[in-house]
This record gives structure tokens, C-alpha cells and sequence, in this order.
């Protein structure tokens, strides 16, 4: 009979003390980060199981929910922290303790858990915005219901909160077809997240409804946001569109420079809209109209989800799309009005 691992072993293989393997699977103080993610990778190439006594013992589970998102998303505080912030209220609303752990890069690579999802001490994990795939499939085996914010993939199973983000981006460009523009534009990176792939569906839908075949010159799926290959992207340009529709405000916001930069105006020559209605629409000249999200909607409905999941683990994986709202500001105005 094959005998069973022990914490002992762990320590053999790592030489050191069995204390510092203890306190690192245990999530305790008083070891490094770098040997804490070093001990729990060994473990789990060696096959350790957890003892019984850290996993739930009973139908009232341990009071805990996690939130989890890379080092990115945390710093991203125009947008998640409002997010983070509802999330928080809520969960102390419920009677329930919020653990909040930033994942590093190297965490990523390696696919390294936190201790308290090693440990199983939480009843359920909100995971902000996009990690990784194959990490975020590791957080889902360990049998914790997840729930997804601001972000989903065709191979992830768990529920997701999302932004609508075709019918938002159908709606940004409506507007723009409204003003009169024909010539619009598409400024984003859609490899870089399905968000930003669906908001070019958006755009086409609303174009096409139109009857227009977009220009293909106008497509630009692959920007890079830097303000200096924007400025490059449009002066390669045989001709500027009338109005440009941008995935994010740092994107616009960097059009808006660049448009300036090559003596254009706006918004008598060029229109822009952007989305997600963060700082950047709002302090660049001129201001950016954007298409808005509710952010204290999304934290809310994240944590009314993940209750949910908590009480009914067998029920099909759902979606959750909430709407967006035009805010218009000084960037764009009725094609021809000059």
C-alpha cells in the first residue's frame, strides 16, 4: 500500500524545516512569498492531500469569499475600484468576510493558488476581470463555485457578470451614424480581450444595418495604446474617417491627441466616442463622450451571483449582460456643423 505524503516529505525534498512547509500550506505568516509559492508548487507536483480538517465541515461553510484578479486589474482603479468597493459592502452586508488576494504574474505562470483556495477556506470566488485561462480553470477544480467579472471565455465554465457590450458598441455607433458620419472608424486590440472583439461586433451590426460595408482601412483591431503608434497608425491612413469609435477611453483619449497632433479638430473635423465612461473621457480636451457602465451594478450583481452558485451548484452556468448608457460630451457633434 502506497504510504501517504506527508508535510514531512515536503521539507525532505525542499530541505527545510517541516515548520516553514506548515505555516506556507496553512497560509500562516512567517515564511517568504517566493518560498511560500515554491512550497505549495512542490506539494502539488508531489500529490500532497490537505487534511480533512481544513475543508468545510458543515452546510454553513467558513463565513469567507474570495476576490482574485492579476496585479494588472488591481492597479486598474478608474475602473474595478468601484467594483471592488461594491463588492465589499456587500459582502459585509451578508455577514460574510471578504478575502482579497492580487495574483502575481509568476503565481500565473506557474499556476499557484492562494492558500485559502488550497485550503478550500473560502465559500465562494469572484475572479475580477481576465487572469488567464488555464489558471482560471485551476481556481475552478478546486470545486469552489466561481463567478466571472468583466470577463469570460468559450472554455471557462462558471458563471460570468458582463458588460453588453455588442449592443453597447451598436448603440455608441448608431449615435455616430445619427450625427451623419458614414466614414467611422474602429480603434482596439480584440485579441486582447473578448470584450473588446464583441464591441467590433457591435460596430459592424450597427454599420450594416445602415447599409454600410465598412472601410477596411478604418479597422484597426490590432492598436496598440501608445500614444506615438496611434499618431503613426493615422498618419499611414489614406484618409481620416469623419468620426472614430473607440473600445476603451485610454484608446480615445490617445486618438484625441493624435487627431490634434496632425492638425485636425475636434469635433469639426473628427468625431470620437469611447467606452466605459472613466477619467480619461472626462479630463481630455475635449472631453470624450463615452458609453457608460454601472459599475456599483456590476459589484452587486457579482455578489447576488455568487449566492446564488453557493445554493444551487448543479444549475447551468449563466451569463449576466448589463446595459450601457450614452454620455455625450464635447468630442462629437452633427457631421457638417462646421
Amino acid at each position: 500500500m502506497k504510504r501517504k505524503l506527508t508535510m514531512q516529505d515536503i521539507a525532505d525534498k525542499l530541505n527545510i524545516s517541516k515548520n516553514s512547509v506548515s505555516q506556507a500550506l496553512s497560509g500562516k505568516d512567517g515564511v517568504s512569498e517566493e518560498t511560500r509559492n515554491l512550497i505549495q508548487k512542490t506539494a502539488d507536483e508531489m500529490g500532497y492531500m490537505y487534511p480533512q480538517s481544513r475543508k468545510p465541515q458543515t452546510k454553513e461553510g467558513t463565513g469567507n469569499i474570495a476576490l482574485i484578479a492579476s496585479d494588472f486589474a488591481f492597479s486598474q482603479t478608474n475602473f474595478f475600484g468601484e467594483i471592488y468597493l461594491t463588492i465589499e459592502r456587500e459582502t459585509a452586508l451578508r455577514g460574510m468576510n471578504l478575502h482579497i488576494q492580487s495574483i502575481s504574474q509568476e503565481a500565473i505562470d506557474q499556476l499557484i493558488l492562494p492558500p485559502f483556495l488550497q485550503n478550500q477556506n473560502v465559500d465562494g470566488i469572484l475572479i475580477l476581470s481576465h487572469i488567464d485561462t488555464e489558471y482560471t480553470k485551476k481556481v475552478i477544480s478546486t470545486g469552489i463555485p466561481v463567478v466571472l467579472i468583466d470577463h469570460h471565455h468559450p472554455r471557462i465554465y462558471a458563471d460570468s457578470i458582463l458588460t453588453n457590450n455588442r449592443f453597447g458598441a451598436f448603440d455608441a455607433v448608431q449615435y455616430l451614424l445619427d450625427l451623419g458620419h458614414r466614414d467611422i472608424g474602429f480603434m482596439g486590440n480584440i485579441d486582447y480581450s473578448p470584450s473588446y472583439y464583441e464591441r467590433l461586433e457591435g460596430y459592424i451590426m450597427a454599420m450594416k444595418e445602415r447599409g454600410i460595408t465598412p472601410n477596411s482601412h478604418f479597422i484597426i483591431n490590432d492598436a496598440v495604446e501608445q500614444g506615438d503608434v496611434i499618431h503613426q497608425r493615422l498618419l499611414n491612413l489614406p484618409v481620416q474617417p469623419t468620426a472614430w469609435f473607440c473600445v476603451n477611453d485610454g484608446l480615445g483619449f490617445l486618438i484625441n491627441a493624435a487627431i490634434q497632433q496632425i492638425g485636425l479638430k475636434i469635433p469639426e473635423d473628427i468625431s470620437i466616442c469611447s467606452f466605459d465612461n472613466g477619467q480619461l473621457s472626462r479630463i481630455a480636451t475635449p472631453s470624450t463622450t463615452s458609453m457608460a457602465i454601472d459599475l456599483k451594478l456590476y459589484g452587486k450583481k457579482a455578489i447576488e451571483q455568487l449566492f446564488w452558485r453557493m445554493n444551487h451548484k448543479d444549475e447551468p452556468f449563466m451569463e449576466t449582460l448589463l446595459p450601457t448608457t450614452l454620455i455625450e460630451r464635447e468630442s462629437t457633434a452633427q457631421l457638417g456643423k462646421r
